[in-house]
């Protein structure tokens, strides 16, 4: 699947966060719980550096506890990083954040200096509740859908800490196909740019393996097919889903799948782990390195010429094979 999405505004930001990141003391990210590996922009993972970052794991009441500890566990392993889960149930517990920046950066603590951090994050992912809560005012606009925030804001938490909050962005290409997949399912694009369709697949394939029980619960099934259609098929006909003569109405039943999910209805859901992941970049690395090899490879012919006498061979081949049949025509004509 790809994400034809990445408005104007995007590509502004993501030049503003550049020019912006060295003059930051702390870098807040804020990471979707349910897909903290395809919700972590790799763009601010290259310029980042050495500056200490919170990765902030929202809605973490929507994901699966254990693959949550799971990935804070991934996550804490490279140097720098703390994480930290919240979810807006909590908001007492998102006021923790001021008191861990001040704790990730003891030499600015102890002095009078202001600590300049910066929030980023994909679109819908929970950045303006988060900076809402930390101002203990309505700062930032929010609403269940992606692309609410679209300007750079200088915004005064107080107590020395300046929090500098930008748009929430994607990148042009997500290259981890599944990943597309993921974001979609969480709403971190806008419908108009994706097929319920195609995503309710995916996410069905990807449930009735992970988390069977749950949807037998929440669809009363008595058991959970092998495949996403057989699935889907079913879920429709205990929903209603159904068009005139009984046949499934396959973009509803999708659309109702991907909106429980986002919704928590299903239950506590995440849609990858650090294995997945882990295996899934081994696989892209090796599909690179064979398509690098490939693309050497006809370079070399291309030098040699040896492309040129592989379609005078072809040319000759085809030549041969008419002839050929001509020949058996006509002697069957006799």
């Amino acid at each position: 699947m790809s994400i034809h999405w990445y408005p104007g505004h995007m590509h502004k930001a993501q030049k503003e966060i550049k020019e912006l990141l060295p003059q930051v003391d702390l870098l807040i990210e804020v990471l979707d719980a349910r897909i903290p590996y395809s919700s972590e922009n790799p763009a601010i993972a290259a310029i980042r550096g050495d500056t200490p970052c919170i990765k902030v794991l929202s809605k973490s009441d929507l994901a699966d506890p254990e693959v949550t500890a799971m990935w804070q566990a991934h996550l804490e392993q490279e140097r720098g990083v703390k994480t930290f889960t919240s979810t807006t149930e909590q908001p007492q517990k998102m006021k923790q954040i001021i008191d861990l920046c001040r704790k990730m950066l003891p030499e600015k603590d102890a002095s009078i200096k202001t600590i300049n951090t910066m929030i980023c994050g994909i679109p819908n992912v929970g950045k303006s509740t988060l900076i809402n809560i930390l101002a203990e005012r309505i700062i930032a606009k929010t609403g269940n859908e992606p692309a609410v925030t679209k300007a750079q804001q200088r915004i005064n938490l107080g107590s020395g800490i300046i929090l500098f909050d930008t748009p929430g962005i994607l990148w042009p290409k997500v290259e981890n196909p599944q990943s597309s997949y993921r974001l979609a399912t969480t709403g971190a694009i806008k419908d108009t740019a994706m097929e319920y369709d195609d995503v309710g697949f995916f996410a069905a394939d990807y449930f009735i393996k992970a988390y069977p029980d749950l949807l037998k619960e929440r669809y009363k099934l008595d058991h959970i097919p092998d495949t996403e259609i057989a699935f889907l098929e079913m879920a429709a006909a205990q929903r209603g889903a159904l068009r005139a003569g009984g046949r499934v109405n396959l973009h509803k039943i999708c659309e109702v799948l991907v909106n429980e999910f986002r919704s928590g209805k299903l239950g506590r859901i995440s849609l990858e782990t650090p294995e997945m992941v882990l295996k899934e970049e081994a696989e892209m690395a090796e599909a690179e390195l064979k398509k690098a090899e490939e693309k050497a490879l006809r370079k070399e012919r291309f030098k040699t010429g040896s492309a040129t006498r592989d379609k005078k061979a072809q040319k000759e081949h085809r030549i041969e094979r008419v002839q050929r049949r001509s020949k058996e025509k006509q002697a069957r004509k006799k």
